[in-house]
């Protein structure tokens, strides 16, 4: 099972941006191209669990996550291949760009 997510071609990319403008949800977005599928309590990031939870939400939303049910436990994905093909450049850009400064 898989929960509801948008369809890229509707969501604006000025929403991908936002999503991806937050140092915390970027670290994820980095984690999953580096490590592929993970199970969404996994990520630390010195976040709480409800945070972490928003952060979750506010990617998937965006249309650069999938998360799948499997019991229990929810995993999630980067839709990296749908990006590339809707937003040539994006990720590449954004995940090998300047480190942001702590």
């Amino acid at each position: 099972m898989e929960l509801h997510e948008p369809e890229l071609r509707d969501v604006p990319v000025t929403a991908v941006l936002a999503a991806l403008a937050d140092d915390v949800r970027l670290q994820i977005v980095q984690a999953l191209a580096e490590g592929g599928e993970h199970a969404c309590g996994t990520f630390e990031f010195g976040v709480s669990k409800a945070t972490r939870s928003h952060h979750l939400k506010v990617l998937r939303e965006a249309g650069l996550t999938r998360t799948r049910v499997a019991g229990t436990s929810r995993f999630v994905r980067l839709r990296r291949e749908e990006l590339d093909r809707h937003y040539p450049g994006l990720l590449d850009a954004v995940l090998t760009g300047p480190a942001r400064p702590a």
